[in-house]
This record gives structure tokens, C-alpha cells and sequence, in this order.
């Protein structure tokens, strides 16, 4: 038997309504928020990775999927969306002559060549959001709270942004510097990643899972104190905005995100108690300059689907994420079932969700399939019924059924749906 390859999954049943459910929600606030859905290849020139995401990133060093293909060229599955839609920003001259941002959200598929365990593939989806042509900090603001409801939406009550800044590249230089500086002397109490790491992204080593509890980097120097005048100021306007638009928020140092691309405000979306992260963004005025464009900004933030869904499948009933429809048909002989599929057709087509079945089932066995779609209202055909041009509604909530003469059929049910 062939089986799916480590890391992956099929997506059906109650997944793939939880999938549905959330993408429907993301969708509806990206149209209230403006932006507009872009898709950019899920392979890409590996130099696009290499420059954007950084050549001393884990994601590039150990995770990304890179091949050659028949023209020998280099090739990398995406391990990640900002830099694809930064690349297409820059291709497809999107920024003219505008002044005004450019605002897009993508939900696809990424590759990252990591171990596969609870809420982490190899096959993972993605959504996010990027703003370009924008440098103040209200629309940091803008992104952060938009991820932050969207996932309150979905139904994750409980959840905290965590903030820091990584200041502009001065306060970066500074403080990696004073953080080698402290970690040298260390080095050989740090883990073998962190000690790699320490040589080539410093930075990486604060958000280290398996030296979280070292006490070497429990007493590392605070980016805080490195922060020139113009990062620091912004930094707390960003807090001011964030307080205002009623975001639950709290600083953590340790946020630095895996990307070379990010500098200023960074952040991560966590469960209350801290124990997941679904997701983070931060800000990256550098990248599009970085990919071969103008010297733009941008900030945009990305959530871990597959982690949200997973929550979602313990705390959402079935009931709650289910699809529902508009109208079930129920008919039980040859000309019934034949006019349930002309019925169906004209009720779809008229915007109205339909279902109906085609086997041989009983009366009591269709009621329980209208049930378990959550229909609204259900069709019950009779050949009687339908010799006095007459049909059947049953309102499946007030379980009332009137009889509806067919010619108005469609009416009646576009008026009460």
C-alpha cells in the first residue's frame, strides 16, 4: 500500500470543515480590512530564500526542500509566504506611482524539512497578511490587531500578543554585539545549535527551545537598553496603539523570529498561558530593498493553520464548524427523484445550497441525513403532492411544514432562508 509521505496529511472531514470554517472568517475580515488576496508560486528560485529569509537562517540551512530541476536550475519549495509576495511586489511593479500601502493576505501551502510532531509538518498551511508602502506605526497596529481578532474569531478567546522590538539595524548591530560579547564565555554551556548559532544569527539563540531554562540566557543584556531614540519612541507608540485598540499584549525580550528580514517591532501570537505559539510578523523596511526593489517597507504577519485546527478540533463541536445547507430534498420513488434533480439544479441556481440523495434510501434514513447537514428547511416529495402542482416545506428548526405551491417554490425559499 502506498502510504503519504512523512510530515503530511490528508485533509477531509471534520479537518477540512475546521478549514473551511476558519478560512471563511479570515476571508470576511481581509474584505473589511481591505486587502486583496494574492497567490505566488509554491516553488520559487532558491536565491529568493537565500537573500530574503537569510543564509544563516535554521529555515534555510536544515529545513528548506532545494532541488535542481531538468534545466539545472536552482529550485526551493517555499518554506514561508513573505518573501514570495515581496518577490511578486517588486516583479509586478505594484508600488507605481502610489503613495498609498498595498495590502495583501495569501493562504497556501509551505515546506519545511523539520521533525514532525503535534501541530508541526513538513506540509504546513499558512495565512497571512502583508502591508507595503507604509512606515508608521499605526499600521503595525493595523496588522497585530488583525491577526489578534481573527483568531478570537475563529474561537480562541484566550489569547496574548507577545511584543518586543528589534530596533533598526544600529540598535541591532549594537546589541548582537553585546550579546556575542556576553555568550562567548559560555559558549560550551550553550547547546551545539545555539553554539552554530552563536557564530552566525546570535540572535536566534535567545529564542532557543532547549536552552530556554539555561541560566546563561536567563541574564543575557535586554535589547531594550540598545534601542536608539527613534526605535524606542516607536516602540511605545506601537504599545499606546495597541492599548487603544484593545489587544491584549505583554513584552518578551525574547522574541526575536527566525527571519533575517525583521527588524523594529516583532511579535508572536500565544495562547494566554504561553504554551503555543500560533504565529507571529513583525516589521521588514529592508526586504523588498534586499530582493532587488525600491526602498520600500513592509510588515505583515503568518499563522500555523494546522496548530489552530488542531485547537479548534478540542474546543468546537461538530455542530459549531459544520457547513450548513439551505434545503434538503427527501423522495422516495423514481418520478420523485427525478424531479428532486431538476428541483435541486433550479434551487442552485439560484444561490440556494441543495442537497439530496440518489441511493435508495428510506424516508427515516433521509431525515437523518437532512439532520446531520444542519438543513434549514426540508423538501418531502410526494407524487400526490406533485399531481396538484403542490411541495412540501418542513422549517427544521420550528418543525413546522406548509405547503408550498410549486411555481413558488423558489421564491418561498430564497424569502425565508
Amino acid at each position: 500500500m502506498i502510504t503519504k509521505p512523512k510530515g503530511t496529511y490528508d485533509l477531509y472531514g471534520t479537518d477540512e470543515k475546521l478549514y473551511t470554517y476558519v478560512t471563511n472568517i479570515v476571508n470576511d475580515y481581509m474584505a473589511n480590512y481591505n486587502y486583496n488576496f494574492i497567490r505566488t508560486p509554491i516553488f520559487e528560485s532558491s536565491e529568493l530564500f537565500h537573500r530574503g529569509v537569510g543564509e544563516t537562517t535554521d529555515i534555510v540551512t536544515k529545513e528548506t526542500y532545494d532541488f535542481q530541476d531538468r534545466g539545472g536550475r536552482s529550485i526551493t519549495l517555499r518554506p514561508e509566504g513573505t518573501a514570495g509576495v515581496a518577490r511578486s511586489f517588486i516583479e509586478n511593479k505594484m508600488y507605481g506611482n502610489r503613495n498609498d500601502p498595498v495590502k495583501m493576505y495569501y493562504n497556501g501551502t509551505m515546506y519545511r524539512y523539520e521533525r514532525p510532531q503535534a501541530g508541526r509538518f513538513r506540509e504546513l498551511t499558512q495565512i497571512g497578511a502583508e502591508i507595503f508602502n507604509s512606515y508608521e506605526i499605526a499600521t503595525d497596529a493595523e496588522v497585530i490587531s488583525l491577526g489578534y481578532y481573527i483568531l478570537k474569531e475563529v474561537g480562541l478567546e484566550n489569547i496574548v500578543v507577545k511584543l518586543n522590538s528589534l530596533g533598526d539595524l544600529e540598535s541591532r548591530k549594537n546589541y548582537t554585539d553585546a550579546l556575542v560579547k556576553y555568550l562567548k564565555p559560555h559558549a560550551e554551556e550553550l547547546c551545539e545549535d545555539c553554539q552554530r548559532r552563536l557564530k552566525t544569527n546570535p540572535l536566534r539563540v535567545l529564542d532557543c527551545k532547549y536552552d530556554a531554562q539555561n541560566e546563561i540566557l536567563k541574564n543575557v543584556p535586554k535589547i531594550g537598553d540598545y534601542l536608539n531614540e527613534e526605535s524606542e519612541e516607536r516602540f511605545n507608540k506601537l504599545k499606546e496603539l495597541l492599548t487603544i485598540l484593545d489587544v491584549d499584549y505583554e513584552i518578551d525580550e525574547n522574541i526575536v523570529r527566525g527571519l533575517d528580514y525583521y527588524d523594529h517591532n516583532v511579535w508572536e501570537y500565544y495562547l494566554e498561558d504561553g504554551s503555543l505559539a500560533l504565529g507571529g510578523g513583525g516589521r521588514y523596511n529592508n526586504l523588498v530593498k534586499t530582493l532587488g526593489g525600491p526602498d520600500i517597507p513592509g510588515v505583515g504577519f503568518a499563522f500555523g493553520v494546522d496548530r489552530i485546527i488542531a485547537l479548534l478540533r478540542e474546543r468546537l463541536s461538530e455542530k459549531e464548524v459544520s457547513t450548513n445547507i439551505d434545503c434538503y430534498i427527501l423522495a422516495l420513488s423514481e418520478e420523485e427523484k427525478i424531479y428532486a434533480l431538476k428541483l435541486a439544479q433550479d434551487l442552485r441556481l439560484n444561490n440556494v445550497i441543495t442537497e439530496y440523495t440518489t441511493n435508495n434510501l428510506s424516508l427515516k434514513s433521509q431525515f437523518k441525513i437532512g439532520d446531520s447537514l444542519n438543513a434549514k428547511f426540508l423538501i418531502i416529495l410526494n407524487n400526490e403532492d406533485l399531481q396538484k402542482g403542490l411541495i412540501s416545506v418542513k422549517d427544521n428548526a420550528t418543525k413546522e411544514e406548509v405547503k408550498i405551491d410549486e411555481s413558488s417554490i423558489i421564491d418561498y425559499l430564497i424569502s425565508n432562508i
